[in-house]
This record gives structure tokens, C-alpha cells and sequence, in this order.
């Protein structure tokens, strides 16, 4: 990993700066522990400008995890689910306004038939599509979807937008994240229940049902740097794809929920949709060309002896057409 910190160059040794050898795993040691305190004070408390860009996506984040929570308690998980894939229509739109990104007519177009999905489902929830709860608000649900989304959509790209325009490593982004949401989520806690925590203990309610959410949750955390890391973008539409199948197959066997042709119709243009968007640029130039030349001779070839026009990248890992997560930009050695 390259040496870190506000500046984005290896300080020399003094008091307040630390290498990046000890922050690599493995390394761990009296002296390795101490250079790590001394490199946090620096990064986080002395270089505080920098820390306090990330309050706004730490706020937002810790908004979102809450909203999720609203919006699952008033939904079934299968129309939560497949809902919750607004995310990339709002994180797409954020990034062409954000980063001037530009998206092509495939991925306009899976944009489109992921909200006609989304908006075919909200209509069989509206009409009623089996029964639910009597303390579910559908309407709630959906606002508190919307709103994660929104809030998904805007705090990812406004991530990116921080770690492209420093040289901070993602690990020490993710930990003045980390303090900033614990923060937030404490002072959350002690403004909504804060008598009952004084009451009966911080960790009273904690089932093994809520711990297995909780470590779920962590686990998920952890596994985002791995796919973004080493899956390509059409294997994260079939695990997209595969949630929604796997959610409405638990839905049904937990909650007895109800599988009509509406919502059937609805979930498979969203899976068509993930799956058309999260083709690589040079696979989706592809299917256009195929479509362009069933329709007729639209042929250009290469003149001879000249080099082939340049491909935008597509090697697995790369973010740029990554709509799904949290944008953790994992900094090449060196850079």
C-alpha cells in the first residue's frame, strides 16, 4: 500500500508522521502500534480539514443504514429488495452531474427499464398483491426507499469525488468514515432513547437474531472491497440479480409472500436491467453494433496498417461503470 496521508507524499520521520509499512498487515509490533497512534493523530486530528470532508457522506451514510431499516419494516423483503436497485439509477444520475460521466444509450436504456420494473411492482404493492402486516405502511416504506436510495446515490459519488481528488489511502478514508457514523449513530441513539439505554443497559434486546444482523452487516461491509476489487461487473449484476431471486424465495418460505405475474414481470425487467447496465463499455458497443446492423449495412472498417482506435477499459475491478457500492477506491503501490 502506498504511504498515506493529507499531504500524499511519505513524510520523513518525526513526531507526527509514520510510514505506510506500518499500517500493512502482518506488521504488527510495540513500535509498528505506536507509529500507528502517532500517524492517526496526524491524519485525523492535525490534518482535520481533510477529516471533516468526510462528515458529509458519514452523515448521509449513517441517514441511509436508518432509512433501510424503516423501509424494510414497511415492506416485504422481495419488493424492499428489488426496490433498493433505484440505487443505481441515482447514483448514475449523481455521477453525470458530480463527475461528468458519461453513460451510453445501453446503460440510458437499462436506466429506464429498471425504473418501469420498480414502478410495476409499486403498482402491484399499491393494488394490494397478498396480504401484509397490519402494521406496515407501504407508503412509508416506499418514501424511506426513495430517500435511502437518494442518499446511496449521492454520498457514493461524493466519496469518489473525495478519494479521486486526494491521495489519501481508502483505509484511512474508511476509518474517519467509521468515526464520524459512530459518532452520529451514538448521539442518534442518545437523542431517541437515551433514557431507556440509561435504564436498561446499551445492550439490552440484543437477540442472537440481532447479532447475526449486526455481523452480517460487518461481513457485507467487508466483502464490498472484495468485489469491487476482484469481480468484474457482469458477475456483481448476477449477484445483484441473485439477491432479488434468493429475497423473494425467502419472503415466500418466512412470510408467505405471494408471487403474482405483476410483481414476476416487474423483478425481471429490474434483473434484465442490472444485467444490461453492468456490461462492460466494449460488450455494450457490442450489442449495439449487432442491433445497428440487423437493421441494416452500418459497417467501418479499419484501413489497413492503422493502429485500432483505442477501447475504454474494462478489466475487472474497474469503477468506473460500478453503480452498486460505495466507491472504495483501493490506491495502485506507488501512486
Amino acid at each position: 500500500m502506498a504511504a498515506v496521508g493529507s499531504g500524499g507524499s511519505t513524510a520523513a520521520a518525526g513526531p507526527g508522521t509514520v510510514s505506510a509499512g506500518a499500517l500493512e498487515p502482518g506488521t504488527a509490533s510495540a513500535g509498528n502500534v505506536k507509529h500507528l497512534v502517532l500517524f492517526l493523530h496526524e491524519a485525523v486530528l492535525v490534518q482535520y480539514v481533510d477529516t471533516l470532508k468526510l462528515a458529509v457522506p458519514s452523515l448521509i451514510y449513517t441517514l441511509q443504514n436508518n432509512l433501510q431499516y424503516v423501509a424494510i419494516s414497511n415492506l416485504p423483503a422481495a419488493t424492499f429488495q428489488v426496490t433498493y436497485q433505484l440505487k443505481i439509477l441515482t447514483t448514475a444520475l449523481f455521477s453525470v452531474l458530480m463527475l461528468n460521466r458519461s453513460l451510453s444509450r445501453l446503460q440510458w436504456a437499462s436506466l429506464l427499464l429498471l425504473f418501469t420494473g420498480v414502478a410495476i411492482v409499486q403498482a402491484q404493492q399499491a393494488g394490494g398483491g397478498g396480504p401484509r402486516p397490519l402494521d406496515q405502511n407501504p407508503g412509508a416504506g416506499l418514501a424511506a426507499v426513495v430517500a435511502s436510495c437518494l442518499s446511496s446515490g449521492f454520498a457514493g459519488v461524493y466519496f469518489e469525488k473525495i478519494l479521486k481528488g486526494s491521495s489519501g489511502s481508502v483505509w484511512l478514508r474508511n476509518l474517519q468514515l467509521g468515526l464520524f457514523g459512530t459518532a452520529l449513530g451514538l448521539v442518534g441513539l442518545w437523542w431517541a432513547e437515551g433514557t431507556a439505554v440509561a435504564r436498561r443497559g446499551f445492550f439490552f434486546g440484543y437477540t442472537p437474531a440481532v447479532w447475526g444482523v449486526v455481523l452480517n452487516q460487518a461481513f457485507g461491509g467487508l466483502l464490498v472491497a472484495v468485489v469491487v476489487k476482484y469481480a468484474d461487473n457482469i458477475l456483481k449484476g448476477f449477484a445483484t440479480s441473485l439477491s432479488i431471486v434468493l429475497s423473494t424465495v425467502a419472503s415466500i418460505r418466512l412470510f408467505g409472500f405471494h408471487v403474482d405475474p405483476l410483481f414476476a414481470l416487474g423483478a425481471g425487467l429490474v434483473i434484465g436491467a442490472v444485467y444490461l447496465y453492468s456490461l462492460p463499455r466494449g460488450a455494450a458497443k457490442a450489442i449495439a453494433s449487432a442491433s445497428g446492423s440487423a437493421s441494416g449495412p452500418c459497417t467501418h472498417q479499419q484501413p489497413p496498417g492503422q493502429p485500432p482506435p483505442p477501447q475504454l477499459s474494462s478489466h475487472r475491478g474497474d469503477l468506473s461503470t460500478e453503480p452498486f457500492l460505495p466507491k472504495l477506491l483501493t490506491k495502485v503501490k506507488g501512486s
